[in-house]
């Protein structure tokens, strides 16, 4: 686990990474870790397969800043475990890419994706009491979607998300093969025929089942 004392006076460099794929599985947890490993595998999969078609090394990256913060909030926080916040991280910012799709909760609850994480909070709250690490990994996406979208397309910003040159190499660049998924409109010129992704089209009116 996440711990400030073994990690910072006895030098166990590892804790930060093992603290991500650590989890107490009991009785109590069982449930929820299955649950943790769905929404991982369901909406990671839909970014790489979507907004970051074809760019492995930008995920990968986007993926190192959320743990990164997730790390330093854990410090901060005493938070040992960092599997809820980072799961919650990229659900959020599939969720935000994806405003308007229609997701489906348990006993056949649907409404748009935008609102998905905040139901997830609000429902960890009622049954367990909890829903810090809800919150942190939603303040972790939402930074992270702000960097990565808002900040250089919507306000004119560079992008301070860009993956470094060695992480390109050992990630290169694939061809794109389809995908989902709308980022926010950027208030940047296009060039002919095109869009500032490239002329891709990423599709919009996707609507798609989630747990």
């Amino acid at each position: 686990m996440l711990d400030y004392y073994s990690f910072i006076k006895e030098f166990q460099i590892w804790r930060p990474l093992t603290a991500l794929f650590f989890y107490p599985i009991g009785p109590g947890t069982g449930f929820h870790f299955l649950v943790n490993c769905y929404f991982l595998y369901n909406y990671s999969q839909r970014l790489e397969t979507g907004m970051f078609a074809g760019k492995p090394a930008d995920y990968f990256y986007m993926l190192l800043f959320n743990w990164f913060c997730c790390v330093v909030i854990g410090l901060l926080v005493n938070l040992p475990i960092l599997m809820d916040p980072m799961v919650l991280s990229v659900l959020y910012v599939w969720c935000q890419l994806n405003k308007d799709v229609i997701v489906s909760f348990w006993f056949g609850t649907r409404f748009k994706a935008m609102y998905l994480p905040w139901v997830l909070l609000a429902f960890n709250l009622v049954l367990s009491g909890g829903g810090m690490m809800e919150m942190l990994g939603i303040m972790v996406g939402h930074i992270s979607f702000f960097l990565l979208f808002k900040y250089p397309q919507e306000f004119g910003g560079p992008s301070l998300l860009t993956p470094p040159e060695f992480l390109k190499r050992i990630f290169p660049d694939t061809r794109y093969v389809g995908g989902f998924g709308t980022a926010p409109q950027a208030r940047v010129p296009t060039r002919p025929g095109g869009t500032v992704f490239g002329g891709h089209n990423w599709g919009r009116g996707q609507t798609l089942g989630g747990n």
